[in-house]
């Protein structure tokens, strides 16, 4: 007993574990001290992480600006869009009696499938990975309401929905160089907050991002382990500053007639490249503009990415005697019914030739502008004008500088020539370099009195919330570049290159009874800089128009250039801006009376969707609109044109009802828009044969028609005499 006790008395175990917890809970409360007290940590401001931790901060997104046209009808505009997601883990279901994922992956991936426009099988795929949940991209990411809408009835269990927003088109593929396009980016900051923003990449878009773009905000507030926000603690709210609205001066129905005329030319010629301007005489505000190849900016299909009216430089060729012929006027010394020998004139080393080589004798100088003859033009430019003379006017004209429309990366051109024979070339538009809305400018020099216009294409621009017009677009004219005497003098000779009853007329295509149409064709080589020679070809030509109507008092201005066709050459462009110009001119009534000498009813188009189909047939129809009813149902389900169009009487309005019989109906001088409309509503095979207007439909009137037929439409540019 005396060793045991001894033996325990020496056992130091548990003074030593003693100790040594006592020197830990001593450590660990002089480190809980420190904690408590210190300001910072590690190089951590101990306060603001903890402050951090407990904060939760939300971007508050600006919603960009809308773009509409010069009626209020919206052309580009934010919307809401969603992403598919399939949940996956059993686990997520739990004690549920209602299962909240994803059970029968077969059935699931069968009833998405047409509705996302993903193939079965991979939908499948992503519903089979070993993972908690994922997204049923790329045919579920993205998808507007509707089709979210559609999904949610199918009532499939596991599948939900996350909210983004995106820049939405509602016309597709129309004034697409005009609008351009904008794209969501998303950006995270180092605090964990992710901001999406849509950033503009062209066109309008691009010019006026920073006024569409707004600035976003924020809130953020101290929250408790369950996420929610705890009472009586600060709350800090910057908010959002959503875009300016901007209204463009484009007219969409005008903006359709052109869209229209782009796609046949494109569809059936191929060329390298087409445009087609319509501005207002009177005010230089850009009516409709397009240029093919074009692209839908909801699915940025872009082939060619700058905007053919403000940024491709070409040589633009007979137009172009248009103002050599103006200069010469104002010179004091042109006389028109002087003679000259056409055919060829012989300069320095080199020989100038007319465009049939062997001209018409000799002719007076007027008549030289009427045949666009390039001998006459030279010949003035060496015994009326000069070198100097002649550069000062294009560039008085506004040739070889910005106009300063509102959009981006317009080019200059370049009007410079030294020698005879370039001063001779520059005079019919050879050798020089212009864009289209150049010379639609310098055509504002003859409808505006002498005065020219500058053009734009921005009307006005607002505040989203108060409507306070922030910029209000103004007129903007120049001084008196040329005399009210030689105005009329060179729009009499436009007048004759279309409607003089000469033969040898080069506009005669362009010929409307009674429009009083002036104009100035043009045909210009095509200088390739690597071959360092113009090239040759049967189609290797820009082809132009430049024109106004009416005579008197214009008040459109129309302006084409095609650039090596597949085929068909110089009889493209009267084709095409005809039937433009007789739809604007029944449009905007410029003559008065349409051509059925009934005086023409404008309509603003509503929606229809929904309503009894008797009743609104009977209200069209007296607004003297023809009515294309499609499907045998008493009820709209769809309809063209959409809510907000202004229409004119004789126009059509295609109504789609809920009804499964869908009768042929008689296409007969049809246009190969209102085809195309019938096609995209029905979705029905129909093959286009042919430019112009329908001669011959293969199935007859009245016939009930379905998605196993194969629809053949034929199209002649002359109109069937009914």
């Amino acid at each position: 007993m005396k060793n045991r006790k001894w033996h325990l008395d020496n056992w130091k175990v548990p003074k030593v574990m003693s100790a040594l917890f006592f020197i830990a809970f001593l450590g660990l409360y002089i480190r809980f001290a420190f904690l408590s007290l210190a300001t910072e940590i590690d190089g951590k401001n101990i306060k603001k992480f903890a402050e951090e931790r407990n904060t939760k901060s939300s971007v508050l997104h600006a919603n960009r600006g809308t773009i509409y046209d010069s009626t209020g009808n919206i052309l580009a505009v934010n919307v809401s869009s969603y992403t598919v997601i399939a949940y996956l883990d059993a686990a997520r279901t739990g004690s549920s009696t209602k299962p909240l994922h994803v059970v029968d992956k077969q059935m699931t991936a069968e009833k998405l499938s047409p509705i996302i426009n993903m193939r079965v099988e991979a939908i499948l795929s992503l519903l089979q990975r070993d993972v908690k949940q994922v997204e049923l991209g790329p045919g579920g990411r993205g998808i507007t309401q509707l089709t979210k809408e559609k999904i949610e009835e199918l009532e499939l269990p596991g599948i939900s929905f996350v909210e983004s927003y995106k820049r939405y088109y509602p016309n597709g593929d129309f004034a697409s160089y005009t609008l351009g396009y904008a794209k969501l980016y998303e950006e995270k900051h180092n605090s964990g907050l992710i901001e999406h923003n849509i950033v503009g990449e062209l066109g309008i878009e691009k010019h006026y991002d920073d006024l569409l773009t707004g600035t976003n905000g924020y809130i953020s507030y101290q929250r408790d382990r369950f996420n929610y926000k705890i009472p009586d603690t600060p709350e800090t709210i910057e908010p959002e500053k959503d875009g300016d609205n901007i209204y463009l001066t484009i007219d969409s129905n005008i903006q359709r007639f052109i869209e229209s005329a782009m796609k046949n030319v494109g569809e059936k010629y191929d060329p390298e490249w087409f445009t087609l301007s319509i501005m207002d005489a009177k005010t230089g505000a850009i009516l409709g503009t397009t240029s093919y190849p074009s692209f839908d900016p909801n699915l940025k299909d872009i082939k060619k990415y700058e905007n053919i009216l403000v940024s491709t430089l070409y040589e633009p060729g007979s137009v172009m005697k248009i103002f050599t012929y103006m200069c010469a006027l104002e010179s004091g010394k042109y006389r028109g019914n002087d003679t000259f020998s056409s055919g060829k004139i012989v300069i320095g080393d080199s020989t100038v030739k007319d465009w049939n080589n062997t001209g018409w004798g000799y002719i007076t100088y007027d008549k030289g502008f009427e045949y666009s003859s390039n001998v006459g033009v030279s010949n003035i430019v060496q015994t009326v004008i000069d070198k100097k003379e002649l550069q000062d006017c294009f560039l008085k004209y506004g040739f070889a500088s910005t106009t300063g429309i509102e959009l981006p990366r317009e080019a200059s051109g370049k009007i410079a020539f030294t020698y005879p024979i370039e001063v001779a070339t520059a005079a019919f538009g050879q050798g020089i370099y212009t864009t289209p809305i150049q010379m639609l400018q310098g055509l504002s020099i003859l409808s505006n009195n002498g005065k020219k216009l500058k053009p734009y294409i921005v009307d006005k621009i607002t505040d989203p919330n108060t409507s306070e017009v922030k910029y209000q677009s103004e007129v903007n004219e120049s001084e008196q570049l040329i005399s009210f005497k030689s105005v009329e003098y060179v729009k009499d000779l436009m007048y004759n290159v279309i409607n003089s009853s000469d033969p040898n007329r080069t506009g005669k295509g362009y010929y409307i009874q009674d429009y009083g149409i002036l104009g100035k064709t043009g045909t210009a080589q095509i200088f390739d800089s690597k071959l360092n020679r113009y090239l040759s070809g049967t189609y290797s030509y820009v082809y132009s128009f430049a024109g106004m109507f009416p005579k008197e008092d214009p008040e459109i201005i129309i302006y084409a250039a095609l650039s090596q066709p597949k085929y068909g050459g110089s009889s493209i462009l009267p084709n095409t801006i005809k039937p433009v110009i007789e739809d604007i001119a029944k449009y905007k009534n410029i003559y008065g009376t349409n051509k059925n000498n009934e005086k023409t009813i404008t309509y603003n188009v509503e929606s229809f969707i929904s309503k009894d189909l008797d009743q609104i047939k009977d209200k069209l129809e007296d607004n003297g609109l023809e009515v294309i009813i499609i499907g045998n149902g008493d009820k709209i389900i769809n309809q063209y044109p959409n809510n907000g169009t202004k229409v004119v009487s004789g126009d059509k309005i295609f109504l789609m009802t809920n009804g499964d019989e869908i009768k042929m109906p008689n296409m007969l001088n049809w246009s190969k828009n209102d085809v195309r409309i019938f096609k995209k509503l029905t979705n029905f095979n129909i093959l286009l044969d042919g430019y112009g207007y329908v001669i011959k439909q293969s199935i007859l009137e009245d016939k009930v028609i379905t998605n196993e037929d194969v629809i053949e439409i034929v199209f002649d540019t002359i109109k069937e005499e009914i």
